[in-house]
């Protein structure tokens, strides 16, 4: 299985992953299987995107924010 997602959408999905796992841990998950997923879908993410490790990463998901907002939002 392929999921597609912008540019926007994948930093989006990585850092509300890396808040889940990293601050909060398995509170957050119902079972076991949920944290393994949303794991694997982090380190899939982390491999694929360099924005991550950029000096301005900050700058870089708030325009992502902003774009995701202007495209989908109501």
């Amino acid at each position: 299985m392929q999921i597609e997602l912008t540019s926007a959408e994948a930093l989006i999905l990585f850092e509300r992953l890396s808040r889940i796992l990293h601050d909060k841990g398995s509170a957050e998950f119902q079972n076991q299987a949920e944290e393994l997923t949303a794991a694997s879908v982090l380190c899939q993410l982390e491999s694929s995107l360099t924005e991550p490790l950029s000096e301005n990463y900050t700058e870089l998901l708030r325009k992502a924010e902003k774009d995701i907002v202007e495209n989908y939002g109501v």
